[in-house]
């Protein structure tokens, strides 16, 4: 990575790809690299006309765009601090970030700035139209005498029908300046402003450019939240990065829309949480295997193999039938799932990271990963399991390097709790590393049970057992007076297509649980099922929000 500087990366690409289509909205809009530049510089003027200085932050909130992605190259190009915030926050969290994270601009999306409330402000000195850079709302002691149109009118004055590629260039920052405030999803209750410094950005691109399959004018579909260090390193910046040509979905869209649009576009690389494929595997795929029929095809070497061939055919048409691998991450991959993907030769890997890692900690390509691992640890990190036996004893996952964050903005006390003297970043997931240095996740140290007997249970494991069975659409397994609950939300889909009435369907989740406490040992048997009559509330990456419902059962 030495000799890289991710400001200068940026001014390489855009020159190197300066005709090439470099963003679009779907069926709508598209900018190639060379408008990405011009509007750059553009907001620079922006930034100037409002008195913005380096290091101030720029909050940014919205669904996945074009112009989100401009603001956010024109704001650490500039050497200010991005503050990206998931447009699925409450509006009480949205309004203590900007606050919190002392935001002087704020580029919303206008449906979310009629939600929030003005006066709540300290630092802001206005406030921006994500869709054209407009202003919406100025404070009354700030009062600028250029908008963006006005810089716009002026920039055409003074460059014509542009600026050459040749003459194109950004300021030099260095790669310590902080970057990115991203604040995380919270699922502990508390959402923290994690501090990311260019040099963390420019090790996780660094990586993908060496391990990761996209080149200049490949095409990708941007699905997951930018906001969220996941989608913003992998479907954003890598991407632009390398000359790449992304489609942004923009907000949530419906599978139909998702299948179209991967058909329309033929990605190249696919990034994906599991939800979305062990979906589509309970779905379209399992039905068609648990038919007594194909049950009995299937143990037929050479049927077996047309079989598998044909539903590989299949999920790969669903995703455009272009991609080189599918990359999923953001959470563990369900086993069934994973070991049917390995059985039908489906190019998908499995990745694993942390916000505070800006994010990547370990991948392997898909024709190299072990099965049930996440990789190995990435180049620019070292790591540690705190374990006497790191390779059959889970302990913590420790990692130290150039990806990991500088702290938790403004809260010493967090980030004296998860990064040590030694500079040692405690993740908070156990797990073990093989020998061949693959790293395989049990589960998260806050969600580990303790048996009866002091045996670890790992509730993540028998979640993942339940997730495979019929009419089971959401689980969580928690631990209640000493004992295994497992709380299922049904699938009332299925049921009411299948007839069934409350009654049978708690007979049929009742046999699961049996049919579940089968494969595992008694200290790690699920005692009861609660039926939820509600889906369960998530984080935007779609994480169940464990915490609320263990803390719901210790109150009761």
């Amino acid at each position: 990575m030495e000799g890289y500087n991710l400001i200068k990366v940026f001014e390489k690409t855009i020159q190197d790809h300066w005709d090439l289509e470099a963003f679009s909205d779907y069926e709508l809009s598209t900018s190639t690299y060379k408008q990405v530049g011009e509007n750059i510089l553009k907001l620079h003027s922006l930034f100037e006309a409002c008195n913005i200085k380096k290091g101030d932050k720029i909050a940014l909130i919205g669904k996945n765009s074009t112009q989100w992605c401009i603001t956010y190259l024109a704001t650490i190009t500039y050497g200010a601090t991005i503050v990206p915030i998931l447009a699925d926050f409450p509006q009480e969290n949205i309004q203590n970030i900007i606050n919190h994270s002392d935001a002087k601009l704020l580029f919303a999306d206008e449906a979310i700035y009629k939600k929030v409330d003005t006066t709540f402000f300290q630092n802001l000195k206005c406030i921006f139209d994500l869709k054209d850079f407009s202003i919406l709302y100025t404070f009354f002691e700030c009062q600028f005498e250029k908008d963006f149109q006005t810089i716009s009118k002026d920039f055409i004055k003074e460059h014509g029908n542009g600026i050459l590629k040749d003459n194109f260039v950004l300021p030099k920052i260095d790669d310590k300046n902080l970057g990115v405030i991203s604040y995380t999803s919270g699922t502990t209750g508390f959402s923290k402003g994690v501090m990311l410094p260019l040099s963390s950005l420019m090790a996780n691109i660094h990586f993908a450019w060496n391990n990761m399959p996209l080149k200049a004018n490949d095409k990708m579909l941007s699905i997951l939240p930018l906001a969220h260090a996941y989608g913003c390193a992998f479907e954003f910046l890598w991407p632009f990065a390398t000359g790449v040509h992304v489609t942004f979905l923009g907000k949530l869209v419906s599978p139909k829309i998702m299948i179209q649009a991967f058909q329309q576009i033929k990605p190249r690389l696919i990034l994906m949480v599991p939800l979305i494929i062990e979906k589509i595997y309970k779905k379209q795929i399992l039905p068609i295997l648990s038919k007594p029929s194909m049950q009995i095809l299937l143990r037929i070497p050479i049927i077996n193999r047309v079989i598998h061939k044909k539903i590989y055919d299949k999920l790969s048409a669903v995703f455009g039938g272009n991609f080189r691998e599918v990359v999923i991450g953001g959470a563990a991959l369900n086993g069934t799932v994973e070991q049917f993907l390995r059985k039908i030769g489906f190019n998908y890997s499995v990745g694993y990271g942390m916000t505070e890692c800006g994010p990547l900690i370990s991948y392997a390509n898909w024709d190299k990963t072990a099965l049930g691992s996440c990789g190995s640890v990435v180049d620019k990190l070292e790591i540690n399991i705190d374990s006497p036996d790191s390779e059959n004893i889970p302990g913590e996952i420790l990692v130290k390097g150039t990806h990991v964050m500088t702290g938790y903005y403004k809260n010493k006390e967090e980030t004296d709790k998860v990064i040590d003297e030694n500079g040692w970043l405690h993740t908070g997931d156990l797990g073990v590393i093989d020998k061949v240095g693959f790293i395989h996740i049990k589960g998260r140290s806050k969600c580990l049970i303790l048996g009866p007997s002091g045996e670890n249970i790992y509730p993540e494991e028998i979640e993942s057992k339940l997730s495979t069975y019929p009419y089971v659409s959401e689980q969580l397994v928690i631990s209640d007076n000493n004992k295994l609950v497992a709380l299922i939300f049904p699938d009332l889909e299925k049921s009411e297509k299948d007839g069934l009435q409350i009654e049978e369907l708690v007979y049929l989740l009742e046999n699961t649980k049996q049919e579940v406490n089968k494969t595992l040992p008694k200290y790690a048997q699920i005692s009861k099922i609660e039926i939820q009559s509600k889906q369960f509330e998530k984080t935007p990456k779609q994480s169940i929000m464990r915490f609320k419902y263990e803390t719901i059962k210790k109150n009761n």
